[in-house]
C-alpha cells in the first residue's frame, strides 16, 4: 500500500510518518498493494476550538474510496482514531463484497 503524508500547519516529520505507517498496518494487511492512500494532517488554528489536531484519511481501493475524519487534542490520538474507523469501514467492505460474490454463486444445485 502506498502512504501519502500531507501536512497542513504541520511539520511532517519522519516520527509523524512512523507513527502513521504503525497505526495503518492492519488496514494495509487487509487491502491490496495496488491501494493508495493520502493522510492530511492539519492544525485549525482557532483557539476556540479544544480539538484542534486533525487527522483526514482517503483509501483509494479498487472500485471503492473509503474516507475518516478525526480530531483530537494531540495529533497521535487523532491518527489513531482514524485507523481504527478505516480499519472498521475496510472490513466492512471486504465483507460486504464477499456476501455479494457468495450470493451470485447461489446455493449448490442437487444431483438429479
Amino acid at each position: 500500500m502506498q502512504i501519502e503524508v500531507k501536512g497542513r500547519n504541520v511539520p511532517v516529520n519522519d516520527e509523524l510518518r512512523e507513527l502513521v505507517e504503525r497505526k495503518f498496518r492492519k488496514v494495509a494487511a487487509q487491502v491490496s498493494d495496488l491501494a493508495r492512500m493520502e493522510i492530511e494532517l492539519r492544525e485549525e488554528r482557532n483557539p476556540k476550538i479544544a480539538e484542534s489536531q486533525v487527522a483526514s484519511v482517503t483509501l483509494y481501493i479498487k472500485r471503492v474510496k473509503l474516507h475518516a475524519e478525526c480530531s483530537s487534542r494531540e495529533m497521535a490520538h487523532a491518527i489513531r482514531l482514524c485507523a481504527d474507523d478505516l480499519a472498521r469501514q475496510v472490513k466492512r467492505d471486504r465483507d460486504k463484497r464477499r456476501r455479494r460474490r457468495e450470493a451470485r454463486s447461489g446455493p449448490p444445485q442437487p444431483a438429479v
